[in-house]
Parts: structure tokens; sequence; C-alpha cells
């Protein structure tokens, strides 16, 4: 029997900050099978032999993932488990920890007076508070979040390695709370706790309608806790004794770009000793905000990719270089430089040429991505990465460099959510094994804290369709169950009171309160794909209250159980979004979806143990795929509409009598025959494709499919050079 190894608590290596009261314990054994548990907790390493926190005693069960933690909580939490296999043979793990979040945090919300407008983003402030570490220090743990983004440091070394903080929720329910071990950065006496703090989500801009949704400028809290050698503890929070100055951040914006002017750096700001006599003093703001943990890796700088070719555009008075760093990517440059004191570059940001080779920006719309770095003049050269912004690009075009740059002056710092990768895949077909690439790329560069679908243009927006589509991909390309729970949470906050879910979360507004089919129906669906990956029954069981609600709204909202019924006063849907050539209804779609969603949750209900309300939405999925059948199903058999999507939902989500199953999986292979070997299907119909070609025995057809080159096709964008995938057929 192996020692049980990699150990996690939600998924995760020894977090801090967790906001669950009873987190998912999990371990693995090398070898041998595991017949019974026991868990063991303690608020010290050493309490383990006496389990001060919890004992779960000997448990008959092979189960070695998601054991629900059932003792009570310490600022840490210390564990451990011991298995046996089937001879009687025990084996004990290492001790391992985690710290929650217990909900309290010290320290005042502190800003300064620097606003911007509603068009207009603000300079980033630089914050600052000295203090002494007068004993040896035993443990030191800092605890910190932001209304904006902060990049916190102490004596001058950042705080770990997140970037972004504290990422993206809607801050009228919840903002989270990072906690870092800070006990090696601390020096014996005179230290400094610094920050910048910029706009980020809270008052920066999230998508075209302007800047400030959730606030007009950025607050920042912090509570630092040092433990000395002795048993007792000091505390530096955010209060009126921090000062703060205008730093050299000139303009941060997520979706607008960074403007660097580095001649207003103030050497030493943020470490001991330094003069800020002539800093304000900070502000102290009243924020009433509900303040949780951090459960999913927040995004983090994850790769780095150096530029493949360097192009000189003439233009007068200094030329353009646009630099191809070879792949679509999400994040920001790392710019080396030498030149003069006040030189300014310009770097723009594109994912394509155009026709003569210059930088494409059109499909920006109001985003600029673009950055400015102004140099101080350092002879020795200067190396630069913007803290306050994020681009989706593969070009950078580089304006005012003085004299030519090199090969490395410019490097791309791949930024996304810190997820594990678990899944890979090639082939002995090249196209194949780089569409395979390309979805991983467009999983990166959309899964910064949220799943967008798109990181460059002026809506970065959490769109409810694509997560619901892209999820059981992205579970076997990276360990996401954390980064879709918190998801799934912020689809819960954005919920109606009427059970509406939207079409974006965190919801903007921009777009509406109901997401329509396929849309909103990732609330139900995202949660149950979570369980099918992981086998976790605790996502389910969370939401599984307002997952009700969204469902009953559905029927609410029908008429005659119709979903987006042609009578329906409300928002009807996007349909068959992007589908070539073939309409399907959008009552069609939005019925198949009311069917789909009750199935689901009837299925939930059945894992849960709840069986009144499993024959409940069993019931009413056969009442809602009644009522399908009676307005979509002809005499002979067929659906009316004759669309590859209407077949594709009729036979994947068992809309049809056995009967006609045959006749509507003929019409549809028919069809992409009829239209040389090629789908028409959009956002709703695709994902079931080639689920329902193999489950009919044609996965000959559902191969010819994915070799397929010519438009539309997987391999079209691929032959045409993309390098991620594109969110249309022809791009």
């Amino acid at each position: 029997m192996s020692r049980p190894f990699d150990l996690r608590t939600e998924f995760q290596h020894s977090p801090l900050a967790l906001s669950y009261s009873h987190p998912r314990l999990s371990w693995k054994l090398e070898s041998g099978h595991q017949s019974a548990y026991r868990v063991v907790a303690s608020a010290t390493e050493t309490g383990l032999v006496a389990a001060e926190l919890w004992d779960s005693g000997r448990v008959e069960s092979s189960e070695s993932v998601h054991n629900l933690y059932g003792g009570t909580l310490a600022s840490r939490v210390y564990w451990q488990v011991t298995v046996w296999d089937a001879e009687g043979v025990e084996s004990t793990s290492a001790p391992t920890f985690w710290e929650p979040f217990l909900g309290q945090m010290g320290g005042e919300w502190i800003g300064t007076t620097i606003v911007g407008g509603r068009r207009t983003s603000a300079p980033a402030a630089i914050l600052r508070k000295e203090f002494a570490a007068t004993k040896p220090v035993l443990q030191a743990r800092l605890h910190i979040t932001a209304l904006g983004i902060y990049e916190a440091s102490i004596n001058g070394e950042v705080v770990g390695e997140d970037v972004l903080a504290p990422g993206w929720t809607d801050t009228r329910k919840r903002l989270r709370v990072q906690a870092y071990d800070v006990t090696a950065l601390l020096n014996s006496g005179a230290n400094c706790l610094s920050a910048h703090l910029g706009d980020g989500w809270y008052c920066g801009h999230v998508e075209w309608r302007g800047r400030q949704l959730y606030g007009d400028q950025p607050w920042l809290r912090a509570e630092l806790v040092v433990q000395y050698t002795d048993g007792t503890t000091e505390t530096v929070s955010t209060d009126e004794t921090w000062k703060w100055s205008q730093g050299p951040i000139i303009q941060g914006d997520l979706l607008m770009g960074e403007a660097y002017d580095a001649r207003l750096e103030q050497t030493g700001w943020d470490k001991p000793g330094f003069d800020d006599s002539s800093w304000a003093t900070v502000r102290i703001g009243s924020h009433d905000i509900n303040l949780v943990g951090t459960d999913s890796p927040m995004p983090a700088r994850t790769a780095e990719i150096s530029a493949l070719t360097v192009t000189e555009h003439k233009r007068w008075p200094r030329p353009d270089f646009i630099f191809d760093l070879g792949q679509n990517m999400t994040g920001w440059v790392r710019l080396k430089v030498k030149g003069n004191k006040g030189d300014t570059i310009r770097l723009r940001f594109g994912e394509v040429l155009d026709a003569k080779n210059k930088l494409y920006t059109e499909n920006l719309r109001s985003a600029t991505q673009t950055d400015y770095y102004t140099l101080k003049g350092d002879p020795d050269g200067e190396v630069w990465e913007p803290r306050m912004t994020f681009h989706g690009f593969r070009y950078v075009e580089v304006q005012g460099y003085p004299g030519t740059p090199e090969l490395d002056s410019i490097t791309g710092i791949v930024v996304n959510s810190d997820l594990e990768w678990t899944g890979d895949f090639e082939c002995s077909d090249p196209l194949v094994t780089q569409l395979q690439k390309n979805i991983q790329w467009g999983q990166r560069g959309n899964f910064v804290d949220v799943p967008t679908d798109c990181p460059q243009r002026d809506e970065r927006l959490g769109w409810t369709g694509d997560a619901q589509v892209f999820a059981p991909t992205a579970a076997f390309n990276m360990l996401v169950p954390t980064f879709f729970e918190k998801y799934v949470v912020d689809l819960e906050d954005s919920q109606g009171e009427g059970g509406h879910i939207p079409p974006t979360a965190p919801n903007t507004e921009a777009v509406g309160g109901d997401g329509g089919p396929a849309w909103s129906d990732a609330f139900v669906i995202v949660p149950w794909e979570m369980y099918q990956a992981y086998g976790d029954t605790e996502v389910l069981r969370r939401h599984y209250p307002a997952m009700g609600r969204f469902v009953a709204s559905l029927e609410k909202d029908s008429i005659d159980l119709i979903r987006s019924h042609p009578d329906f006063k409300g928002f009807m849907g996007f349909g068959d979004w992007l589908n070539t050539n073939a309409e399907t209804p959008i009552d069609l779609i939005g019925t198949a979806f009311f069917a789909r969603s009750a199935d689901l949750l009837g299925q939930i209900a059945t894992v849960l143990g709840l069986s009144d309300d499993a024959v409940k939405y069993q019931a009413l999925f056969e009442r809602v795929r009644t009522a399908w059948q009676s307005r979509y199903l002809t005499p002979d058999g067929l659906i009316v509409a004759q669309s590859q999507t209407a077949a594709l939902l009729g036979l994947h989500f068992n809309l049809l009598p056995e009967a006609t199953r045959e006749t509507v999986f003929a019409f549809l292979v028919k069809d992409i025959e009829r239209r040389g070997t090629h789908l028409s299907t959009g956002f709703v119909g695709t994902p079931y494709m080639n689920h329902v070609l193999t489950a009919f025995g044609r996965s000959d057809l559902a191969y010819k499919l994915l070799l397929q080159k010519s438009w539309p096709s997987w391999l079209y964008s691929v032959t045409k050079g993309g390098t991620t995938i594109w969110e249309r057929w022809d791009g």
C-alpha cells in the first residue's frame, strides 16, 4: 500500500483564504486499493495526534476525492489521512493544511482624490505604510483586496504571483479577498507595505458603454498580521496613517491600455526610509460589501513567447516596427529599450494584419488596446511590463522606438487563470493536432478569471452560451472545477428576482437580464458538466435551489409549455448563433432547452437523493417533450424545421419518439452530405454533432466532418493560419 500523496483542499495545494466551511478533501495513491480511510484535523501540526478539530473515524469507502470536511475551523487547519487496503494494511500521509477566510478582515477602505470620468481613465495611485518588526518573526500573513486592481509589495518585492487581482466579481454581491504568506519578505526592523492601485473591472471599461460600472474610483483594503516567535502578534492595516501619491501609471484600463511615464518613478517609494512627507494622506471610504475568500486560482503569468519576426514599415519621422509572435495570445508584452529621457513608445496590439501588412484593428471597435511607455533615460536600458491592462493579440506595432529594435525587444507575456493542464492530444494529421493546440490557446486566452468569448475587443464578458458549449472540452484540457464553480456563483449572483439568468456573468446589464435558450440554460448545464467530468456533487448541491428557480421561470414564461413562443413579450433568444444558411426557429430551440434543463435538473435531484423532486422534474420534462413533439413533428416523422440543429436537438435531448429517431437521423446525414460533407450548425447545434453521429454508428461521417478543410469546418481556420478558435466559421 503506497502512502497517500497529493493531498488537496478544494482541488488546491495548501490554499489560503478559502470561503467554504466544509471544503472538499482529496488525495491520491500510487498503488494499492483503498478500502477505508480516516481524516484527522487540528489547528496545529502537533495536534493531529489528538485530532483537535475533527476525526472522521474510520470510513469504509474507496472514495479518495470530494470527501467533505466535517470539523470546526481555525485560522489554519492541518489535516492528514490514513488509508487501509483490503488486507487491513494502513498507510498515513504527510500532513498538509489550508487556511479559511472567516468573513472578517481588519483595515479601512482607503483611497485617493484621483477620479476619472465615464469615458476618461485616471492615473493609478501608489500607496505606502512603514512599520517595524520588533521581534523575531514566526509567520506573517497578508489579507488584501481592492475595488479595482492592486499589486502589493513588501520592501520592494511583489507579493505573490497573482496579477489583475482581485479579479472580477459583481461587487454589489461579493468581493474576493486574497491571502499571502509574506514571512520571507519581512525585514528585522523597518519594513514598508505598499501597493499600486488602479481601476480594473470596478471602475474601468468592461464593455462599450463606458467606465464606472460599480463605482467611480478604486479603493484598497489590507491587513497584515505578524506573529512573533514569543507568541505575540502585531497588525498593520489600511488606515488614515497611509500616504499616497500619483505614480508613473498615468492611464491604466483593461480595454484601452496602460500609459507609463518612467520619469514619474519615485526611487525607493516602496521601501523603508523613503521620504513621503510631500505625499497626501489617504481618504477613508465606507463600503458595505460581502467579503469572501478566493476559492479558485487567480490570473497569473503562465508563459512567455519570443517574437518570430520584426518588420520595418517606413513612416516619417520614424518607422514603425511590427513584431509577429506567431501565436494569438492574451496578456501583454515585456519591452526592452534604451533611449533618451522623454522618448515615448506606442505599442498597439492586433490579431491579424491587413492586405498591406499593417495592423488590423477594426474588430476591436472602441477598445484602443494601446500601451505607451515614456523613457526615463537610463543609460543601462529599461525593461517594462504593464500592470493594469491585458490584450488579445498576435502582432505588436511599435512606434517611436529609438533606433532599430532587436527581436528580443518584445516578449509576449501570456496571462490566464493559473489552472493545471490535465489533457492533451496529438495525432498523425498535423492539421488536427494544430486544431487541438488552437483549442488550448483559445481556452488560455479566454480564461482570465471569467470564461469570456474574446479577450481583445470592447467587451470581454462572460457569455453563458459560450461557457456551456465549451465546459466539457475545458475539463479535458485543464483542471477547471473551481474556475467554473466561481462562474456558477457569478451566474447565481446575476440571477433575477424571477429566476432568470442573463446572457453574461458577471452581468453588466448591457445585453439584458435574460439570456434566452442555450445561454441562460448554462446555469444548469455547466454544473452538470462539472459533475460529469469530476464526479463531484457539491457544485450541484450548492446551487440546486437557484437552479430550481431558473427552471420555474421557464415554465412561468412559456406559453402552453412553448418557450420563446411567438406571442411571448420578453427576450426571445439569440437562436442558433452563427449558423451557415440554416435557420432554426427560436421557439423550437427554446422549448428543446426547456426540456433539457428540466431533464438535467431531474437527474441532478436523483444524484442528490431528492426523489420527490426527481419525479417532479421528470414529469415536467415529459410534458415539455410532448409539447415539443406536438408543435414541431410532422405526420411523416420529420421535424418541421429542416435544419441540422433541429435534428441534433431532437436526437441528443431525447425529444423524439423512438419510431421517428431513425427518420430524423437519416435527414441529418442526407443534409450533411448534400452540403458536400459540411455542417451548417451554429452555437446551438455544433456541440452535439459528433455525439449524435457516433451514437448512431456513423463515426465515419464524424471523421469526415473533422477532416473537412473547406468552409464551414473546424479545420478551415487552421488552413488559414489560425492559432486559436475563431468566433465565426469564416473568421
